[in-house]
């Protein structure tokens, strides 16, 4: 999508080797029309996979994942990443680190959101190193529900994340591939 490696371009911060801030495009402040724009692509890329749910966890990923779940025409999921008094106490639930937060957190997703005549689609804001991915794949394996794939926005290519999933055999779609960040200059793949 040569819009949204425009507005990366224009709007991105490097914070580092590793660490690209999107604040102003998809983690603090969206974006509708690109939103619904990207919901429009996943949607396309995945139409004939038989989709019966998008899938994500909160909280970035919600906005793209649910501009999908609308131009696909079935609900959205997405996985908690706190449990609250009124919880599920039997959800799935998986321990994962998050790259960026330098945390290690519980995702859960209630069972009765996720069953096993479900076909899902994944779909995430960034990926790097994958870890809430692989947690949340392995939330969906437990259930029985059949992965279509995994969409996400912004692949760090230079990261493990999305090749450990490919390595899988799991479908993955990325909208852009950065290849590096290195001396503060975003690369993408082609």
């Amino acid at each position: 999508m040569d819009q949204l490696k425009d507005r990366i371009l224009q709007e991105a911060s490097i914070m580092n080797n590793e660490v690209l801030k999107l604040d102003g495009l998809l983690n603090h402040q969206v974006d509708p029309e690109l939103t619904v724009d990207m919901g429009k692509e996943f949607a396309r890329l995945f139409a004939e996979s038989g989709i019966t749910k998008v899938i994500t966890v909160e909280s970035s990923g919600i906005p793209v994942a649910f501009t999908t779940a609308l131009s696909l025409g079935v609900p959205l999921v997405f996985a908690r990443r706190k449990k609250t008094l009124i919880a599920d106490p039997d959800a799935y639930t998986e321990r994962v680190p998050s790259f960026t937060k330098g945390i290690v957190t519980d995702i859960m997703v209630s069972r009765q959101f996720l069953q096993a005549d479900d076909t899902v689609l994944f779909i995430d804001d960034i990926i790097a190193n994958g870890d809430a991915a692989r947690g949340l794949i392995k939330i969906i394996e437990r259930s029985g529900a059949k992965l279509a794939g995994v969409g996400i926005v912004v692949e760090k290519a230079f990261q493990a994340g999305a090749r450990t999933i490919r390595e899988q055999g799991i479908r993955v779609e990325s909208l852009v591939r950065i290849a590096s960040l290195e001396d503060g200059v975003i690369r993408f793949e082609s």
